[in-house]
């Protein structure tokens, strides 16, 4: 395993693999090589996939990375292997019952799945060293406290559906699964050490079915606009905006092309608050009549440069013309259209100003029960959130309806979905501070 000191201190950094930069499996006879390595190796499977969600409409997986004991790291390019009709149940069946080592398994879950991939188990590296209260809990950072390496991590927001991937793309992807075995093995350790391996594996199960889970579906992703609330709630900026997103979006996915490098959210809000009523007034907005370039100031502009072609496929009169049909469509189209759908779930405000001016005694609940999950977390050794969701938390103290016995609040936990462990842990002293 090639490693190299880095200055005086203890940890070494990983520049490749112990096995070298392997290539790239896209082709049916490959495949089935890979397939037949992998059934005759043993153990879990360590896992990581790279998209390209910065450059491309798509959100699927373009490069998946797998290392399982006695086989080698294998790159695998799903888009070029489903053209030529692999069987991905072949792989499947190699792997079946084998836990997958993922670090945060819920962003990649879905990609996996969209893929074919059937999961298990999951073994989820972050989640295990947030349970276990590192404050940094990226890849790099828990390689490093607990196996003493730093990996050689330089290309993140590289554009991985470009062809072919030079070697340093392939090393960075490689080096994403080298040592996560080593790393499921201390974290393991770590965690029957601390008395919280049970509460792990609730949680990598929890996380696991909520990434197989289909994702409901925004009721308004147009509100997703960055500084949407610099707009003050005026309804007919926020129709604007509105129109943009939904002319924006067409297009992206129809050219398969990241819909920020169409037209800024920074664009869309300016538009949204000048409201430009004629071409004078359009041109002088310059974001929506220039083509958006990204500056990064690295080898990612070039990578941004190559979708020029495609960016200019838009003109910007197709922005002055949904510009014009959001200000042509009468107020009270606009107020219908317009108006705030509350995603389900999320009963309790999150505003904490909103509670402590319009609803004290729910907000002193509330106060009593962040200063005993504080606690606990302090005694545990456990964040916070991992001890229970804030959105938990909020819903239970906005109820006047229940009795907040242990049981009612065990009840209640549980149908929002806290695992086992955290109702056993808290409902017993919720029960005596939230009254």
């Amino acid at each position: 395993m090639p490693i190299m000191s880095l200055s005086s201190t203890d940890i070494q950094l990983l520049a490749e693999p112990a096995g070298g930069v392997p290539e790239v499996i896209n082709t049916r006879q490959q495949f089935d090589t890979f397939v037949r390595a992998y059934t005759a190796a043993s153990g879990p499977l360590a896992a990581d996939a790279e998209r390209a969600s910065s450059f491309r409409y798509f959100k699927g997986n373009y490069l998946i990375q797998f290392k399982r004991s006695g086989a080698p790291i294998a790159l695998l390019d799903p888009i070029a292997l489903d053209e030529q009709r692999v069987d991905w149940n072949a792989f499947n069946r190699a792997v079946q019952g084998a836990a997958w080592i993922i670090h945060d398994c819920e962003q990649d879950i879905p990609a996996f799945v969209a893929n074919g991939l059937q999961i298990d188990a999951v073994f989820d590296t972050e989640h295990a060293a947030r349970l276990l209260g590192r404050k940094r809990f990226g890849l790099s950072a828990i390689t490093e406290h607990y196996l003493g390496l730093t990996l050689a991590k330089e290309h993140s927001a590289a554009d991985w559906s470009y062809r072919p991937l030079n070697r340093d793309l392939r090393n960075y992807a490689a080096l994403d699964v080298e040592v996560l075995i080593e790393l499921d093995n201390a974290l393991t350790a770590e965690l029957k050490k601390t008395g919280k391996w049970q509460w792990a594996l609730e949680d990598f199960e929890h996380l696991r079915q909520h990434g197989l889970e289909e994702k409901a579906v925004h009721p308004q992703p147009w509100r997703r606009v960055s500084h949407i609330t610099d707009l003050r709630g005026d309804v007919r900026s926020l129709a604007v905006v509105r129109e943009l997103w939904m002319t924006r979006e067409h297009y992206a996915q129809q050219l398969d092309i990241a819909p920020n490098l169409l037209l800024s959210d920074e664009a869309i809000i300016v538009a949204a608050q000048r409201k430009p009523r004629n071409s004078k007034q359009f041109k002088a907005i310059r974001l929506l009549n220039e083509r958006v370039r990204i500056r990064t100031g690295d080898e990612r502009e070039k990578m941004f440069e190559r979708y020029a072609s495609v960016q200019r496929q838009i003109k910007p009169q197709v922005w002055k013309e949904a510009i014009g049909r959001a200000l042509e469509t009468k107020y009270a189209e606009i107020r219908e259209l317009t108006q705030p759908v509350e995603k389900p779930g999320n009963s309790a405000p999150r505003s904490m100003k909103y509670w402590r001016e319009h609803h004290p005694e729910r907000y002193a609940r509330l106060h009593r029960v962040k200063e005993l999950i504080g606690q606990v977390s302090q005694d545990t050794h456990t964040p916070v959130e991992v001890l229970l969701k804030p959105q938990y938390v909020r819903n239970l103290c906005w109820r006047d309806d229940i009795a907040y016995t242990p049981n009612d609040i065990a009840e209640f936990l549980t149908l929002q979905g806290a695992r086992n462990w955290q109702v056993e842990l808290l409902a017993p002293s919720l029960s005596k501070v939230i009254i």
